[in-house]
C-alpha cells in the first residue's frame, strides 16, 4: 500500500460514495475504482460493496480503513519529528477550533503568530465544539480550542470565560420572554442544552420560537432589526452591534461559558506546537 492508498480508503469511507470521494481526491471515478480493485487483489479480500446509495465496507474493509488512519497519523507524526530536528521552527500545524471562536477571536491570534513564525504553515479546521473534540480524540489535530465543558483526558487550559446572555434591539424585561419572539440559531448540543436548562428553570412554558437560522451572525442581524430576541454567548458580541443585553443567571450567579485550549503533553516536544501553546498563553495574559 502507498500513502495515496491510505488516503483513498479513508476518504472513501468518510464520503460514502465513489463520486464524492473521487471529487475530493481530484481523481477520476474509474481511477478510484481501479485502485480499490488493486487493493482487493493484493489483500485477496472484498473491501467494499457498491449499492444504489453508495458503498458499504466489509469487515475486512473496515479493518483496512482503521489501519490506513493509523498509518496516516504515524507518517504525519514522523514527519513532524524529522522537521523538529532542525533548529528552525517550521512545519504544518494542525489546529481545530470551534466555529464561534474561529470567527471572533482566532484570526487576531493567528495573524500575530504567523507574523512571528512565518515558516509554520497553519492547517485549520472549524466546527461545533463537540465535533472538534471528537476529531481531537482521534488525533486529527496537534491542538484544539473549543468551548464549553468537555471530557478531554490530555492537557487543558482555560483561556477565557464569558457570560451567556439575552440580546435584543431594545431594553426588555426578562420575565416577558415567553410572550416575545425567540430567534434561535443552530449550535452545538452542549450550548443548546445550557440554554434549555436555564429556560426550564426560569419558566414553565416553552419559548415562542418564531425563527430558526443556521448561523449566529444571521440571528444577530435579525435581532438588530427588532424581529425578536435571542440567547447567545457574549463572545459573539461586538461594540458596534449596539444590542441590549441581560446576563443569564442561575441562583443569582451569572452563567459562564469557558474557552479551552486542548493538547497532548508529549506533543510539546514539537517546537511548532510548543511555541503556539506559549503564544496563546501570552496572548490571553496580555489581553484578558
Amino acid at each position: 500500500m502507498s500513502d495515496k492508498d491510505w488516503e483513498i480508503l479513508v476518504i472513501l469511507h468518510e464520503e460514502g460514495t465513489i463520486t464524492n470521494a473521487a471529487k475530493k481526491l481530484y481523481i477520476s471515478q474509474p481511477s478510484l475504482t481501479y485502485r480499490i480493485k488493486q487493493l482487493e487483489k493484493y489483500f485477496k479480500v472484498k473491501i467494499l460493496h457498491r449499492g444504489n446509495k453508495g458503498v458499504i465496507f466489509t469487515s475486512q474493509g473496515e479493518l483496512l480503513v482503521k489501519y490506513a488512519k493509523e498509518m496516516i497519523a504515524q507518517l504525519s507524526h514522523t514527519r513532524d519529528q524529522i522537521i523538529n530536528i532542525d533548529d528552525e521552527i517550521k512545519g504544518v500545524l494542525k489546529i481545530g477550533g470551534s466555529s464561534n471562536f474561529a470567527l471572533y477571536q482566532l484570526p487576531s491570534i493567528l495573524e500575530g503568530f504567523v507574523e512571528e513564525y512565518p515558516n509554520i504553515e497553519i492547517n485549520l479546521t472549524t466546527g461545533w465544539s463537540s465535533e472538534i473534540l471528537q476529531m481531537m480524540q482521534n488525533e486529527i489535530f496537534h491542538l484544539a480550542i473549543l468551548r464549553g465543558e468537555n471530557f478531554w483526558k490530555g492537557k487543558s487550559l482555560v483561556l477565557n470565560e464569558e457570560n451567556l446572555c439575552v440580546v435584543s434591539q431594545k431594553p426588555l424585561n426578562i420575565d416577558d420572554l415567553p410572550h416575545m419572539n425567540y430567534i434561535r440559531y443552530q449550535t452545538d448540543t452542549h450550548l443548546r442544552s445550557t440554554f434549555d436548562t436555564w429556560w426550564r428553570n426560569k419558566f414553565n412554558v416553552p419559548p415562542n420560537v418564531s425563527m430558526e437560522v443556521d448561523r449566529i451572525e444571521t440571528c444577530k442581524e435579525l435581532v438588530k432589526h427588532g424581529l425578536g430576541y435571542s440567547l447567545i454567548p457574549s463572545i459573539s458580541l461586538r461594540e458596534e452591534d449596539e444590542l441590549f443585553t441581560i446576563n443569564l443567571q442561575n441562583e443569582g450567579k451569572d452563567i459562564k461559558r469557558k474557552t479551552w485550549l486542548l493538547y497532548r503533553e508529549e506533543l510539546l516536544e514539537l517546537k511548532m506546537v510548543n511555541v503556539l501553546v506559549e503564544y496563546i498563553k501570552n496572548y490571553y495574559n496580555r489581553n484578558v
